[in-house]
């Protein structure tokens, strides 16, 4: 049986407590690189924070290392009620918002070279990502107040669908070849794109109206709660044009699309190749710890509320990032994601570093492994594997 790593002081006392401030202080590098433009009046200085993400961040992951500390279970029903955590995340959303406007106030009203221009894009995507871990964090509580904050931090990137597809959709099918967010060995994360982004819009327009027509309510009303957050994002995005001119809606758009690819590559890396086991009725099993990649690296699980401790959250999707704990002997990353993602935009090094891995958690037996059908005979051949069965799918 998979055992949490124990922390059994009965004066527990969170030693990140003030660390998960540095959430609220990540989105804010959307600002770092205009004001070194400014200060140098050179354009490449807009390539800073991007360089931050995909080079920095990986870089302190590595030299902070890893914390596998739980809080006791004792110290848990406290940790969900202290509303310290909550005011952070209720905090962040306005956070998010003004860096969103703000960068597209600024690639509107100043005159930027193009690759300017795309720094300004794969900046303010990537703090469109954050907007979506925070929906992530938001979306998966009971409350009222805290699932329209969801829907408000995902409408600037026109993800608002985002809640209703991961909750009632990837949540029941992940890590088997029927969900499009779980990624497949032998499919890069291109292909799984392709896959994943429409699979996601298709897989949650059919919950929710399966849900309305359950409660006897149409398709097009305020009841829709895929509606809901797209008639936020008309609203702002029309705001926008209105204040900034008409051609800020295509770097809306195209932001907004890197912001989304933020989204599929965490589902590419969190899940990649595990897969649930089936019984003779086809039924499968109920998701596992070992179902889900994990990372314990400290500086991305702090900008990102433990998203990393995926295991835990597939297990308890309730509990709150404050609490959420590592499992000993479950799949891990050897980085936190914002070095897998660079990892996983150059398939060939993302193969060398995670096939084995994944191989080694599945014993080389391909029924143990959600294979890409299109790559299962060169996947089998290439690893030597195991196949005394297919998978279905």
């Amino acid at each position: 049986m998979l055992q949490a790593t124990r922390n059994d002081d009965t004066t527990y006392r969170d030693r990140k407590r003030y660390a998960w401030l540095l959430s609220l202080v990540v989105p804010c590098t959307v600002a770092v690189g205009p004001a070194l433009m400014r200060w140098t009046g050179e354009a490449l200085a807009l390539w800073t924070p991007v360089a931050f993400f995909y080079l920095v961040a990986p870089l302190l992951d590595w030299l902070l290392g890893v914390d596998q500390s739980n809080p006791p279970e004792s110290a848990v029903p406290a940790l969900e009620r202290d509303r310290y955590y909550r005011r952070i995340t209720y905090l962040l959303v306005p956070v998010l918002w003004a860096a969103f406007i703000f960068s597209t106030w600024f690639v509107a009203t100043q005159t930027l070279p193009w690759h300017g221009v795309l720094a300004m894009v794969l900046t303010t995507g990537t703090v469109g990502g954050f907007c979506i871990n925070l929906g992530h964090e938001l979306g998966h509580k009971n409350s009222k107040l805290e699932r329209w904050l969801a829907k408000l931090v995902l409408a600037p990137t026109a993800y608002g669908h985002f809640f209703i597809e991961h909750n009632r959709g990837h949540h029941r099918d992940v890590a088997t070849p029927a969900d499009p967010a779980s990624s497949r060995m032998g499919e890069s994360i291109y292909r799984f794109a392709l896959r994943e982004m429409p699979g996601a819009l298709r897989r949650a327009w059919a919950l929710e109206k399966d849900r309305l027509a359950r409660q006897q309510q149409p398709q097009f009303s305020w009841h829709n709660e895929i509606l809901q957050p797209a008639l936020i994002t008309l609203l702002l995005w029309t705001a926008l044009a209105l204040w900034l001119g008409l051609f800020v809606l295509p770097f809306l758009v195209v932001a907004s699309f890197w912001a989304n690819f933020q989204l599929t590559s965490a589902n590419y890396v969190e899940h990649y190749g595990l897969l649930r086991t089936q019984d003779a009725s086809g039924r499968y099993e109920p998701c596992q710890p070992h179902h889900s990649w994990n990372s314990n690296h400290l500086f991305s699980n702090w900008a990102l509320f433990h998203l990393q401790r995926h295991s835990d959250h597939h297990a308890h999707p309730l509990r709150r990032y404050q609490s959420l704990r590592h499992f000993d002997h479950v799949p891990q990353l050897p980085i936190g994601y914002f070095g897998m993602f660079t990892l996983a935009y150059v398939p060939p090094l993302w193969r060398r570093v995670m096939d084995p891995r994944l191989l080694a958690m599945a014993g080389r037996d391909a029924t143990h492994i959600n294979i890409d059908p299109r790559q299962r005979a060169q996947v089998v051949r290439r690893y030597g594997l195991r196949d005394g069965a297919q998978p279905v799918g």
